[in-house]
C-alpha cells in the first residue's frame, strides 16, 4: 500500500478484487429485502380448533417480513409469489455478502495506509 497527495493507492490485487465485487453487484438484478418463513398460528376465537389439546393450528402461511422506517412490515404470500420472489430474496442476500466483502477489502486497504504508522 502506498499513499500520495491524492490519498490511498490500493495495490493491483485490491483493485482487481474491487472490480470483481463491482461486476458481481452489477450482474445481480433486482434485490428484495427481508426474509421468508412459513408460520402456523392461533386465532382469537375461544372455541376454535387451534385452542384444542392438542392444538390444530391455522396455516401454514408463507410470510415475507422486512423493515420499513424502523418498523416491521409483514405480508402473507401465495405459493406463486414465493416462487417468483425467492430469486429476488437470494439476490438481496448475495448483495449483502458482496457489500460486506467490499467493506472488508476497504478496511484492509485503510489499515495498510502508511500514514497510520508515520505518527
Amino acid at each position: 500500500m502506498s499513499t500520495d497527495a491524492k490519498g490511498l493507492r490500493p495495490n493491483r490485487a485490491a483493485r482487481a478484487k474491487q472490480a470483481r465485487i463491482a461486476k458481481a453487484i452489477s450482474d445481480l438484478g433486482l434485490a428484495l429485502p427481508g426474509s421468508i418463513e412459513v408460520r402456523s398460528t392461533r386465532c382469537g376465537k375461544a372455541n376454535c380448533r387451534c385452542k384444542a389439546d392438542p392444538p390444530s393450528l391455522h396455516g401454514p402461511y408463507i410470510v415475507w417480513t422486512r423493515k420499513v422506517d424502523q418498523k416491521t412490515v409483514t405480508r402473507v404470500l401465495s405459493p406463486d409469489q414465493l416462487e417468483d420472489y425467492r430469486p429476488l430474496l437470494d439476490n438481496a442476500r448475495r448483495l449483502r455478502e458482496l457489500v460486506t466483502e467490499l467493506q472488508s477489502l476497504t478496511l484492509d486497504v485503510v489499515e495498510g495506509d502508511d500514514r497510520w504508522h508515520a505518527r
